[in-house]
């Protein structure tokens, strides 16, 4: 493995979207870190800090991970990729139901630009409105995070209300819209794909804090309770390899199901006979379902808790209560509604009969079953096993950080890397580009990361990469500024840290 990543800087092509990739990457790692003028993120960073100390947990602490702690900061790039990624997902899904995107999806490259132009449109707008809440919601920050006191805390806004409002809307806006141009321009000219990748190292960006607060758990200071021993160590190391192992598995696994194509004569020639497969993902629909169960499972828990506050009932308090984190009526739910998701998402997504017309189109059959519509029914009676087996998979995986949360102690820092969303995120994405650059040292005859001496075919451009590779001029240009601005970073932190 050590060689793979050697060799991946002997080609200059790789190298130059390694290095490209990276740059990108900082920069928008600069902009999770530059607070908005008029905000004070001392308060709202205490305040989340006590909330991790004591194991709380919501959908705004998930969204905060996927911005790399931007939220906290009150950053230029506080509402993250998230709003790009949401309107994505919707017109994704409006295609299988409307039929003009449908039919645009169908045109080729006329019709997915036309389609990539509505959800830029479409980001643009949520930006605004999820913009205009969290300045809001900042004013009066009890009603964002419960149990936010302004006495304890302090205020987070300190300047004039509605100067500050469309100031911060224009430019958390256009925090959005650059990261969005970045992660288009990492697919592009970089390696991986971009959006994934800057969700990836938003999550990533806390293993520091994680890596210290572990070391506190082995070697706390005298008087402060007992250490940890090698026992326990050998143990989180164990869970945390299964963890990742499993993980691997089920984002890798697949049903393949034999598929045979008939010869046919086209002019002079005889086309077909071969044999081949059609791979059915075991975890077709991804992190999908874990996202939104637990954005759902938030709304009735704090309507309940407002509802039974407001008027004083008591069965309503102790419901909402009992829908938190460490409850088993909120795991109960929780497992339903990944099992839900996960079924809708493949009934959305996933087409039997039209993958059923395209194999009978092009003379293929499945072994042992009639073309056309037995086809959709067994395909179909496949994916439907496949998605339990991946949804409780999904649910086992989501639960995990919570169990060492509350059975174990583990701090929350800590615990988000044994699972969960951001774990199933990161290793999928990590396996997404490693399977790239794999491809580019096979194609020159490298040993890759994965399975040495699988590719032996040679090609333009390696699958799934689009667009060019910088030249080492351009790259070089795009090195000055970025190491300005690091170095630029770090005398400002250090006239920071030695002034206090």
């Amino acid at each position: 493995m050590f060689s793979a990543f050697t060799n991946s800087l002997k080609i200059p092509e790789l190298r130059s979207r390694i290095f490209y990739t990276l740059a990108l990457l900082f920069v928008a790692r600069v902009g999770a870190n530059i607070p908005l003028p008029g905000i004070d993120p001392g308060p709202l960073q205490k305040f989340f800090a006590d909330q991790t100390a004591s194991g709380g947990g919501s959908l705004v602490g998930l969204y905060n991970m996927f911005t790399g702690g931007a939220l906290t900061k009150g950053a230029v790039c506080a509402l993250g990729i998230m709003p790009y990624i949401s309107a994505s997902i919707i017109f994704q899904l409006m295609t299988a139901v409307v039929p003009m995107l449908s039919r645009l999806q169908q045109e080729g490259d006329v019709g997915r630009q036309k389609l990539t132009q509505y959800t830029r449109y479409a980001t643009v707008a949520i930006c605004i409105v999820q913009g205009a809440l969290l300045i809001l919601a900042l004013e009066n920050p009890g009603r964002l995070f419960p149990g936010y006191d302004i006495g304890t805390y302090g205020s987070i806004v300190i300047v004039s209300k509605l100067s500050f409002l469309i100031t911060s809307v224009v430019f958390m806006t256009a925090g959005t819209l650059v990261l969005m141009w970045l992660g288009e321009q990492i697919t592009q000219r970089g390696i991986g794909n971009g959006v994934s990748l800057l969700i990836t190292v938003g999550i990533l960006a806390d293993i520091p804090g994680a890596a210290a607060q572990t070391y506190q758990l082995f070697f706390k200071p005298v008087g402060t309770g007992p250490n940890l021993g090698l026992p326990q160590a050998v143990i989180m190391i164990a869970l945390f390899v299964a963890v990742v192992m499993g993980i691997i598995m089920v984002v890798q696994g697949q049903r393949k199901i034999p598929v045979q194509y008939a010869k046919r004569v086209v002019g002079n020639k005889v086309m077909g006979g071969q044999s081949s497969f059609l791979p059915l993902k075991v975890n077709y629909s991804g992190v999908m379902p874990v996202i939104f169960a637990s954005a759902i499972l938030l709304f009735p828990q704090q309507i309940f808790s407002q509802l039974g506050a407001a008027f004083n009932i008591k069965f309503l308090i102790e419901f909402s209560q009992n829908l938190l984190r460490g409850h088993w009526t909120y795991y109960a739910i929780y497992t339903t509604l990944i099992l839900f998701f996960s079924y809708f998402w493949v009934s959305v997504m996933f087409k039997p009969i039209q993958i059923a017309d395209d194999l009978k189109k092009y003379g293929g059959y499945v072994p042992g079953v009639r073309p056309g519509e037995p086809t959709a029914r067994f395909l179909d009676f496949i994916m439907t096993r496949l998605t339990l087996a991946g949804a409780v998979f999904l649910t086992i995986i989501a639960v995990m950080p919570d169990v060492l949360l509350f059975e174990l102690n583990v701090p929350q820092r800590i615990a988000i890397f044994f699972g969960g969303t951001g774990m199933l995120i990161t290793v999928g994405v990590v396996l997404d580009t490693m399977r790239q650059v794999e491809t580019f040292l096979l194609q020159r005859h490298y040993d890759g990361f994965l399975k040495k001496g699988r590719i032996r075919a040679r090609s333009a451009m390696p699958a799934g990469m689009t667009g060019d590779a910088l030249s080492s001029d351009a790259l070089l240009k795009l090195g000055v500024p970025v190491t300005a601005i690091f170095l630029v970073g770090i005398v400002a932190w250090a006239i920071q840290k030695f002034a206090l």
